[in-house]
């Protein structure tokens, strides 16, 4: 059973439509990189999803036991986020608040899952820092680890390495792939990095205001809009990046998603 199952969905934004007539499903494990120019609707539809946003036609069914307060989200990146007075610990264990219904304090489950998602991403160390002191590599490490605690089953990341430089945008890539090959949490991605996105995912969605493709991301290299928009030859294979000080997997690191 799908996740998620969009069926003909229209969307608009500020009153113009943006998507429309868009079907396609999301599964378990599946990784989904939402492309398109600007303005093609890709933000939207994120928040279409999540539920911030109703279609004007079609609709969006939830599967699998999946609710959408259980879908851990990690937006782009504002002022506020980048300044926010907080602890580390702090903010992941605040991605457990819409699993707390009406108990108002965190449990020692709670508290446990925290710290094995700090301890997954490497951030364990910086608990007690304030987030607003980290750079900016730390910072989306911090909330992809806020993300996790708040699900079982999906991500959804709203172009998650703006303002990155490069070698910290290739070492997150890598580090959410780490997260959907171990876990088997599907990864939805908006990001404007099309020769990323053919690598690393399972599934492409090509956004402009129809759909221009959705399907395998093999299949998308040699279609004829990914051979427009990754060149010629449709070549966008690359080797992975090696860390070395991430040479143990998420396997060894005793990654737990309870």
């Amino acid at each position: 059973m799908a996740l998620v199952r969009c069926e003909e969905l229209t969307i608009a934004y500020e009153g113009q439509t943006v998507v429309r007539d868009l079907s396609f499903q999301i599964h378990q494990g599946d990784y989904l990189c939402i492309v398109g120019e600007n303005g093609s609707g890709k933000s939207t539809l994120v928040k279409s999803l999540l539920g911030l946003k109703s279609p004007m036609k079609g609709r969006i069914v939830l599967g699998d036991g999946l609710a959408q307060k259980e879908i851990g989200y990690l937006p782009q990146q504002t002022d506020v986020q980048k300044d926010f007075p907080a602890s580390v610990r702090e903010v992941v264990l605040s991605g457990r608040l819409n699993g707390r219904g009406i108990h108002p304090f965190y449990t020692s489950r709670d508290r446990d899952h925290a710290t094995a998602m700090m301890r997954l991403l490497g951030i364990e160390g910086l608990k007690r820092s304030c987030f607003c002191d980290l750079s900016g590599g730390q910072k989306q490490r911090v909330l992809l680890a806020r993300a996790l605690c708040a699900t079982k089953k999906m991500l959804l990341l709203d172009e998650p390495v703006t303002g990155l430089d490069p070698i910290v945008t290739a070492e997150f890539y890598q580090l959410i792939k780490e997260v959907n090959r171990s876990s088997g949490i599907a990864v939805v991605m908006v990001s404007h990095d099309i020769d990323s996105a053919v690598r690393d995912a399972s599934h492409i969605l090509h956004l402009q205001e129809t759909a221009l493709f959705y399907g395998k991301a093999e299949d998308y290299r040699h279609s004829p809009v990914g051979r427009m928009f990754l060149g010629s030859t449709g070549n966008s294979e690359k080797t992975d990046i090696e860390f070395p000080e991430r040479a143990e997997t998420s396997e060894k690191r005793g990654m737990e998603f309870d």
